[in-house]
């Protein structure tokens, strides 16, 4: 098979596995955290060469779990207020924190139902939008779209 079919096939394979590029992904955490993408294989433990060639969709996968893990939780860390200001000594830190956690990846370690990801969801609604244009949005939303329209009540009422 030709290079670029690979490509493009590890590419599709990508998307489906992890819901899109994982040089996408990568390349939002290089600017997220202003490192290198050799700085960041470090954290994440993987070579620079394998990182770089999954990037590119040479490989179609991450075969470390942990590697996998890692990735998500600086993606989650993103979203955490310290470092979304962008402070220098935030975005170490949480590189840090990644680098020598020792995550274990089994069945019953990653959530299901994503109940933990509604605490960072009220929390970026409230960055974004004020109590006020949280319940406008709400009223728009009202009968044609209940969930949605609740979610954004109670991200208002937090406040």
């Amino acid at each position: 098979m030709e290079d670029h079919k690979i490509v493009q096939r590890n590419i599709a394979l990508q998307r489906e596995w992890y819901g899109e590029p994982l040089g996408d992904r990568v390349r939002r955490l290089v600017v997220a955290f202003r490192v290198s993408q050799a700085q960041l294989a470090e954290v994440l433990g993987i070579s620079a060469p394998m990182l770089s060639q999954v990037m590119s969709g040479r490989r179609a996968k991450i075969g470390n779990p942990s590697v996998l893990a890692r990735m998500i939780m600086l993606e989650r860390k993103v979203l955490t207020p310290d470092v979304a200001t962008g402070a220098p000594e935030a975005l170490q830190r949480a590189l840090e924190e990644v680098r020598v956690s020792k995550p274990t990846v089994s069945r019953d370690s990653l959530p299901v139902n994503g109940a933990g990801d509604e605490a960072v969801v009220l929390t970026n609604l409230r960055r974004i939008a004020d109590r006020r244009e949280l319940a406008q949005a709400a009223d728009v939303l009202g009968d044609e779209f209940p969930a949605l329209a609740d979610l954004l009540r109670r991200a208002g009422r937090g406040r």
